[in-house]
């Protein structure tokens, strides 16, 4: 029996889940923008009313292997983990419940159900809100969706999020109130076997685009709007009429605002917005400052010295208007300028002006059309709050075209593109201009497949506080490329583009000690792990280290497999993202298999570098076994449920049956329990 407490916490915790859930559940017929106002409605008023309410019980399981890579002998499922938790069972019951009665047709003589209504709240005015747009395949799978009925799609949904056995699905879906849950199980069933091209249905439901936490918006209709306006303004004017008439002598009802600025007569902020008073750095002043992030960049690009530019760049930043579309990482604030920004760059890229603006906690990108006219301007935010060297070495300057541009760091010395995907290929090299505004290269975060993944390769120079560093005077050279050589005392970094403006730097190692992807063997893991990439999109990820905890000896002379902990920090501190990777011998490199995957987890991390994961695996010569591997530190493996056997240290292989479902669990030298990743 959860409090409410405890039902709020998970709620809290497992708020994206749980609207993803909402969101697939809820008929496509709504509309996408009603959907995500409805999925967001359905969660947060989903709290019980008492103090204590009524949860089922939910189990954890070791993910089956994939059917569709049995060839390969490396596919894993993901668990779901949170089901242990009674509060977010709870709450995950009544969101189902609510996003079947919306789908539900309402009666004429049958009181309406509150889902079945449009929400009151959230609402937004003026704009409609959609999901990221994905590709062919998330469109087919969205359409099969909208064929099922409402609870084959929860059962859908359940299975392929939840990871629930059909008898957990069968119990939910009856107690959300669900008349023939069979038929339900079955139709799920034959939509989760059907492929859609190449790609598995299941796995699709984690794509961004039925990410209803990560958002685009577009005007609603613009001429509706302008007659509705027109009418509002008459409205208006007749109340403003009859107030000067009642309104009391001297002073009225309101007070006179400045018309440029839109905080009133406010010194502090006219101040922050006048480009006159932007704070620019001396190219030279990284050289011998005692630090080395952002905040000692120059002011660089052709049109720094443009005021006109400037000002329109701080008044859209300070009141963003109708024609300012605006995008923030996860836990970024979008308000006004704090004081006079320092400016990065101004310039024009590709087809737009450009302005990068750095205030101390956020980097701020403002963009407009470099043909002028009444086009809609951007307006992008990023945290870059504690940043360093290596975390400050470019910034994503301009997109088109499927290709991304880089602004590098004053202190870097050449710049390159290798392609994760191609472990053993030589970097090609990457001009820069005299501003160091990089040429286009690929950008992975808007490619629709993973057929190649291009990161950004910068070389940093080793000066420090008072010596003459890379690039002598801190300016990129015009032309400049990475010829390949070393340079004494450099470091090449990989950066990759996650669709945000700042790149991501890949690292790989022990988690207390991360280093560069330098070495063949960090290369050809990356080489696997690469296409797991888009799960950490959009989420203000800062870096991400893969690290091979442990290589076990395969069943029946199979090989050796290499089990993997890659680990997503963001910006914002918490918001981590943790994947445990299952790559068994391949000829062909195919992506490693998801084993578990965990949000918000301490695992592999800093504080807590201790893993636990386990997959069922099926061996070349058609035998099933519980494969299980954990990092160095612990000292027993058990499995129990379908599968019971226990080894000593940290590695466990036993044979098993096909579909088995077992829990797993470590043992620490000191007999501590360590669950497994969830």
């Amino acid at each position: 029996m959860p409090g409410v407490e405890r039902a709020e916490a998970a709620l809290v915790e497992h708020y994206t889940r749980l609207v993803r859930l909402a969101y697939l559940v809820l008929p496509p017929s709504l509309g996408r923008n009603r959907r995500v106002l409805s999925a967001h409605a359905l969660v947060q008023r989903s709290l019980p009313r008492g103090r204590t309410a009524a949860t089922p019980a939910d189990r954890s399981a070791i993910p089956a292997q994939s059917r569709t890579e049995e060839a390969e002998g490396a596919e894993g499922r993901t668990p779901t983990g949170a089901g242990r938790n009674p509060g977010y069972a709870y709450v995950r019951g009544r969101v189902l419940r609510q996003a079947l009665d919306a789908g539900r047709p309402l009666r004429r003589l049958a009181r309406p159900r509150r889902a079945q209504l449009p929400p009151l709240l959230p609402h937004v005015w003026g704009l409609r809100l959609f999901p990221r747009s994905g590709g062919a395949d998330e469109l087919a799978l969205d359409q099969r969706l909208s064929g099922l009925s409402g609870p084959a799609r929860a059962a859908f949904v359940l299975r392929g999020l939840e990871l629930l056995t059909d008898e957990e699905v069968r119990r939910l879906l009856h107690a959300a109130g669900a008349a023939d849950t069979e038929t339900a199980l079955s139709e799920a069933a034959d939509a989760a076997e059907q492929r859609i091209g190449t790609a598995d249905p299941v796995e699709l439901l984690r794509s961004p685009e039925f990410d209803p936490c990560s958002l685009q918006a577009r005007p609603t209709d613009l001429m509706r709007r302008r007659q509705y306006g027109g009418a509002a303004l008459a409205a208006a004017a007749a109340l403003l009429v009859c107030g000067t008439l009642l309104g009391l002598p001297g002073g009225g009802w309101g007070q006179d605002h400045d018309a440029d600025y839109p905080y009133g007569h406010n010194t502090a902020v006219a101040s922050a917005l006048d480009p006159a008073r932007v704070r620019r750095i001396a190219p030279a002043a990284w050289q011998t400052s005692d630090r080395t992030d952002f905040s000692v960049w120059p002011a660089r690009g052709p049109l720094a010295q443009d005021r006109a530019l400037l000002g329109r760049a701080l008044r859209a930043w300070a009141a963003p208007g109708a024609s300012v579309q605006i995008s923030a990482t996860p836990a970024t604030p979008s308000g006004p300028p704090m004081g006079s920004p320092h400016l990065l760059y101004a310039g024009k890229v590709d087809a737009a002006r450009v302005v990068l603006f750095h205030d101390g906690l956020r980097v701020v990108r403002y963009a407009e059309p470099a043909a002028g006219g009444e086009a809609v301007a951007a307006l992008d935010f990023a945290r870059v709050d504690s940043a360093d060297a290596a975390a400050a070495g470019a910034l994503v300057v301009g997109r088109s075209d499927g290709d991304v541009r880089y602004l590098t760091a004053p202190w870097v010395r050449g710049t390159s593109v290798r392609d994760l995907l191609d472990p053993a290929g030589p970097a090609r090299p990457l001009r820069r201009d005299a501003d160091g505004v990089t040429d286009p290269l690929a950008s992975p975060a808007m490619a629709r497949d993973c057929r190649s993944w291009d990161t950004l390769s910068v070389r940093d120079g080793s000066a420090g506080p008072g010596g003459a560093g890379p690039g002598g005077d801190g300016a990129a050279d015009a032309g400049a490329t990475d010829t390949g050589a070393t340079d004494a005392g450099a470091t090449d970094r990989l950066l990759t583009d996650l669709g945000e403006l700042t790149p991501a730097r890949l690292t790989s190692g022990t988690p207390s000690a991360p280093g560069d992807v330098s070495a063949p063997a960090d290369r050809a893991a990356w080489a696997r792990t690469a296409c797991l990439l888009p799960a950490m999109r959009s989420h203000g990820v800062r870096s991400v280290n893969s690290w091979p905890y442990a290589r076990q000896p395969l069943p029946e002379s199979n090989g050796t497999a290499t089990w993997l902990c890659t680990r997503a920090e963001t910006w914002r501190g918490p918001g981590s993202r943790v994947l445990a990777q299952f790559q068994a011998p391949s000829e062909n490199a195919v992506p490693g298999a998801v084993a578990a995957r965990a949000e918000d987890s301490p695992a592999c991390g800093v504080r807590e570098s201790q893993v636990l994961a386990g997959v069922l695996w099926k061996s070349r010569g058609g035998k099933w076994y519980v494969l299980a591997a954990g990092s160095g530190r612990l000292g027993s493996i058990e499995v129990s449920g379908g599968v019971r056997a226990g080894a000593s240290g940290n590695l466990l292989a036993v044979r098993a049956e096909e579909g088995a479902r077992a829990e797993l669990y470590g043992r620490a030298p000191d007999g501590t329990r360590v669950d497994a990743l969830r």
